[in-house]
């Protein structure tokens, strides 16, 4: 080849290359958009996508006292031409993007035996050193989170820990605080990143102590690991107020704007979730969206989405950084999912609504001690994406007369009523349920159509307050029966707690399906622009042998991820395929079957063949009594000839 063509080959090869992060975040950037400006997938071809490589971690939870709540919930990022995840018990790993081949692990040495609420890690985030030379040992930093409560930085290149970051590569994040169950205080989610700070919030198991531990977030040097600041979430309604609670710590995943310096945190419900007479007030800050400023931890604005919580209506999704239309203008945005199916749209720098909220009077409660905060937010737009109106006899639905009987009995025993009716000592049936809404998964947003687009669970929670010296017979008289409840001591309260989901005998729930929907909101305009079940029975459920294979829509877990070309692709659904819906219209164009449920986020990035890759953790979820699995399955088009 001669020099000129040469070099004018070296320079098509070039510009023809990805850039190296294409999805840097767990929510493809900063703001959580999980949105790609890739378009070779497109409604025309996506017929075509095929399986590209799969790659087994290996963990599926054996040798583990907890390897049955086992969940692969992880969402890769790509960052210099790799991909990096981490497992459920803390083993990063770093893959080829084109082949799937794994080129290094990290293993955190995580005790396998030790007792924990949540065993599951989302993903982890990368840090790039503006100061260091290229070449240097840990320039570039990824950064975990593990389910011992451990902060961990390795390096990207080649797994060995970062030795100046913390102790050998560690931050031991209970160390300094007082927490009541060490076990039940976690990291389950990848931390935030912005400039030189590091911001990692907690999981609590908060229903075993009235005072949980301190649902702390915390900012720490990216470089060194040395603690720079502290939020605390909870404080009295007033100085000098009798108050006891721990949590309403952020779980979920934090976004972050940099340009603004803000990192926004979903906090979750003050602790127990179901009794706060020892918590009086509305409990600012918990079961909000709260801008801090990130390198200073300073409370910039804080917007509430629930008073008071009785019901665990955690801000369970990442807050999604948006952009909305308003009276002409564009206005930055932060968009806020909750697990009521209500959405909260607002202003980015200041934290007001865009569109209307109203507080509306909602159900008092009867138990003693308690104090039910006597009104809610609502918000007029958009309108809610499940139903608000509780469960009758009259509503009670079963696939058979038999399963009708049965939810109707269930709905005349316990106490109904709508959203924000309070737990009770008969046992109230709370619609929504906890476990219900958008979760963790989050939502995506179109940045060309300002389109939001969230995938939400429809069930129902049955909870019951048990006094405390009835407590334990309930319990062992429960057990003995093979009842299917959740028990907890709520110690500290007058009060245990009982809770499960509102199914009949057959597995099937006692409220109308859809039980899962998918859903596209107009951020200028707050209206619905469709709304479709999301995924079928799966194989081996009851309901597969009842209800068939129809789109029915069904509970789910994990989110979207949208395209330029068009498309949403989500997994999440308990049924074990990947699909791809039309972003305008809805309607399904492609699906395909997992080897296990794809209870995760899926990604996107162009490789270096050129082709579009589809990734997503297909691990089933053990907390959902899914089969348990190990698979990160890619996807793409067929190479060109």
């Amino acid at each position: 080849m001669r020099p000129l063509a040469l070099l004018l080959a070296l320079a098509a090869a070039a510009a023809a290359r990805p850039p190296a992060d294409q999805w840097a975040a767990y929510g493809g950037d900063a703001g959580g958009s999980r949105y790609s400006p890739i378009a070779q997938i497109t409604r025309a071809n996506v017929s075509r996508l095929a399986p590209a490589w799969s790659y087994r971690t290996g963990e599926r939870g054996q040798d583990a006292r907890d390897g049955h709540k086992l969940t692969f919930e992880a969402t890769p990022i790509l960052v210099d031409g790799r991909l990096y995840l981490a497992t459920a018990f803390g083993k990063v790993i770093a893959l080829d993007p084109a082949t799937g081949r794994e080129l290094w692990t990290f293993d955190p040495k995580v005790d396998r035996q030790g007792r924990y609420s949540e065993v599951t890690s989302r993903g982890v985030s990368a840090w790039r050193d503006p100061d260091a030379a290229a070449g240097a040992p840990c320039r570039v930093r990824i950064l975990a989170g593990t389910i011992d409560a451990r902060l961990i930085a390795v390096d990207a290149a080649t797994g060995a820990p970062c030795a100046e970051f913390g102790a050998g590569g560690t931050v031991d994040l209970r160390r300094g605080l007082e927490v009541k169950s060490p076990p039940d205080y976690q990291v389950t989610s990848p931390p935030a990143v912005v400039g030189r700070t590091v911001v990692v919030g907690s999981s609590i198991g908060d229903n075993w102590h009235a005072d949980a531990g301190p649902g702390v977030v915390r900012g720490f040097d990216a470089g060194t690991g040395a603690w720079r600041w502290s939020w605390h979430p909870l404080l009295p309604a007033s100085p000098g107020t009798s108050f006891l609670a721990g949590a309403a710590n952020a779980w979920s995943v934090l976004s972050a704007d940099p340009a603004l310096d803000l990192v926004f945190v979903p906090t979750g419900s003050p602790s127990p979730d179901f009794y706060g007479g020892l918590r009086p007030g509305d409990d600012r800050h918990a079961n909000s969206v709260v801008a801090l400023r990130a390198s200073t931890g300073a409370l910039v604005w804080s917007f509430q989405t629930v008073h008071h919580d009785l019901w665990d209506y955690d801000v369970a999704a990442q807050p999604v950084l948006v952009t909305a239309r308003r009276d002409g203008r564009d206005s930055n945005a932060v968009a806020v999912p909750t697990k009521m199916g209500s959405l909260f749209v607002l202003d980015r720098a200041s934290g007001r609504p865009l569109f209307p909220v109203e507080e509306r009077p909602v159900p008092r409660s009867d138990v003693t001690g308690e104090t039910a905060w006597p009104t809610q937010p609502f918000p007029v737009r958009p309108r809610p994406l499940m139903p608000h109106e509780g469960l009758t006899p009259e509503t009670a639905w079963g696939a058979t007369e038999g399963d009708r009987a049965e939810c109707r009995a269930l709905a005349e025993r316990y106490r109904t009523g709508p959203i924000f009716t309070p737990p009770s000592l008969q046992g109230t049936i709370t619609s929504p349920g906890n476990g219900s809404g958008t979760n963790w998964g989050s939502a995506a947003f179109d940045r060309d159509r300002r389109l939001l687009v969230l995938n939400t669970t429809r069930l129902l929670t049955l909870v019951q307050l048990l006094p405390r010296e009835a407590f334990e017979a309930a319990r062992a008289a429960s057990e003995k029966a093979g009842e299917d409840w959740e028990y907890a001591r709520q110690r500290e309260t007058p009060f245990g707690m009982r809770r499960r989901t509102l199914l009949s005998s057959t597995g099937l729930p006692c409220n109308p399906p859809p039980w899962g929907t998918l859903a596209a909101v107009s951020l200028d305009t707050g209206d619905v622009v469709w709304e479709v079940p999301l995924g079928g029975a799966p194989d081996a459920h009851p309901m597969r042998a009842v209800l068939g294979e129809s789109a029915i829509g069904v509970p789910n877990g994990g989110g979207p991820l949208v395209t330029a070309g068009g498309l949403v692709f989500i997994g999440a659904a308990f049924d074990q395929r990947l699909r791809a819906f039309d972003v305008d219209t809805g309607r399904e164009l492609w699906s395909a079957t997992l080897p296990y449920a794809g209870i995760a986020t899926p990604m996107t990035y162009a490789g270096g063949d050129g082709r579009q890759y589809v990734v997503i953790a297909a691990g089933g979820h053990g907390k959902s009594n899914l089969a348990i699995g190990d698979a990160l399955v890619a996807y793409a088009l067929p190479p060109a000839p």
